[in-house]
């Protein structure tokens, strides 16, 4: 899911925006975020707590086999295993996901994607018809945000259909066409209920958003 976005990419999500919001006044905007959180200190909180736990366990297995430890140089080990964990963390970003529970990342994903929905403007529509498709590819995490306007009329199982081909699209490497794919769904629902009104123009940037 680490698939770089090219030029072409790009342009294949705007042209399937324009073309999904020519049949809606809805409002469309796709945010792609590599990652919606560094994770370093729930990493390390996790390292750290596994590492001193694991040591307790050692120093009894230890006492049982009537073997002595010297304070002074148990506590060396922990303090020396524990910053050797913090520097495999700052230095190898990829380990970090390993420590990191997915209700955790998920609750990140979920907090970055309403973030981008207010910063984006989505909110903002003169109809109250905006909506956000939001995919972040550390987490491997998908979210459809959508409007009070709109949410009324489209059902939870549809936007959930949405996620789920947007997010078996990335797991295979076709983030662009997961895009494109949910973009042409949401405007089908779009059009079912919010056709163009004769005054209608184009209130958000239609291209892809990287962050």
């Amino acid at each position: 899911m680490t698939k770089k976005m090219t030029p072409n990419d790009h342009a294949r999500i705007a042209d399937a925006i324009r073309r999904a919001e020519q049949s809606t006044s809805g409002e469309i905007v796709c945010v792609l975020a590599r990652s919606s959180d560094d994770y370093f200190f729930p990493a390390a909180f996790v390292a750290t707590l596994a590492i001193l736990v694991g040591s307790l366990i050692a120093a009894a297995i230890v006492e049982q086999l009537w073997l002595t430890i010297r304070l002074p140089f148990f506590v060396a080990a922990q303090v020396l295993a524990i910053l050797s964990a913090l520097a495999v963390l700052k230095f190898l970003p990829a380990v970090r996901m390993r420590f990191v529970p997915h209700r955790l990342r998920h609750l990140r994903a979920h907090n970055n994607a309403v973030t981008q929905f207010l910063a984006r403007n989505i909110h903002l529509t003169a109809e109250r018809t905006g909506v956000l498709i939001f995919l972040s590819l550390e987490e491997r995490y998908a979210e459809i945000i959508a409007d009070e306007g709109i949410d009324l009329h489209v059902a939870q199982e549809d936007w959930n259909g949405v996620v789920e081909e947007l997010i078996r699209h990335a797991s295979r490497g076709d983030v662009a066409e997961g895009f494109c794919a949910s973009i042409d769904k949401i405007g089908a629902f779009l059009a079912a209920h919010f056709p163009p009104r004769p005054d209608d123009r184009n209130e958000l940037d239609d291209h892809l958003v990287e962050i």
